[in-house]
């Protein structure tokens, strides 16, 4: 059994990662955006352990959630699932980079880490020159890419634990639409493997996956100095450091 803490998880492949996750017995703790979202999965996923509340738009929120998350004792994954598509540039950066990077640095080290990132990487840019000045001018394509830098940066930093980036595909939920493609099970089915399978294949670090295959993705995810400089910038913008 795991002690899992998915961000993202009122709704769409979160929850669904979630149920799973609790079907097999896991003890898993959610994710809410508001005390609205808090009731609504609180029926939706009975089995929970407990569901914390945090706007991931905000960044003494992260801090504030980070907290909240190391006094429930450590964890053995963190999922970070959360994600925005359609809303402001400062908060897709904020909401799908700045949490992950800052509740990676802030809670206790797990044993696992999924970062939730998309194909639509492959049509970003990391923009190093633009984001301190002008947040406005990232797009959800961009903000994955940094996700992808930054489970990068991670695994180097963090060797000693399985941190890994998953594209769940165009998938039917509410951010994918009802005629999304891919498969929906699939989609979720690779956090949770990502989450606990003892499989050789999922027991690696740094990787990018598509339906628990090791997929293609933009090469300058692996540049060193890029992701030691995204590193950099996310540290000066939050004031916290990878320990």
């Amino acid at each position: 059994m795991a002690k899992i803490f998915i961000t993202g998880s009122t709704d769409g492949l979160g929850l669904l990662a979630a149920k799973s996750l609790i079907s097999e017995g896991n003890e898993v703790y959610l994710h809410a955006r508001n005390q609205q979202r808090k009731d609504e999965v609180r029926i939706n996923a009975a089995g929970a352990k407990g569901i914390l509340v945090s706007d991931l738009s905000d960044i003494a929120q992260i801090k504030q959630l980070a907290k909240e998350v190391n006094e429930l004792g450590r964890f053995d994954v963190i999922i970070h699932n959360a994600g925005v598509y359609t809303a402001a540039c400062k908060d897709i950066f904020t909401v799908n980079v700045i949490a992950p990077y800052l509740l990676t640095c802030l809670i206790s080290k797990p044993n696992r880490l999924v970062f939730v990132s998309s194909d639509m990487h492959l049509g970003g840019h990391v923009k190093l020159s633009n984001i301190k000045s002008n947040s406005n001018s990232i797009t959800y394509s961009d903000s994955k890419l940094q996700v992808l830098l930054l489970c990068k940066a991670f695994a180097r930093h963090r060797p000693d634990l399985f941190a890994n980036a998953v594209h769940p595909g165009w998938v039917p939920t509410r951010m994918g639409g009802k005629g999304a493609p891919d498969d929906l099970q699939m989609g979720y089915e690779t956090q949770v493997w990502l989450a606990i399978s003892n499989d050789r294949e999922a027991l690696v670090n740094g990787k990018y996956f598509f339906h628990k295959k090791q997929s293609r993705y933009n090469p300058e995810a692996d540049e060193l100095s890029l992701q030691d400089q995204f590193v950099s910038l996310c540290e000066e913008i939050t004031g916290v450091k990878i320990s």
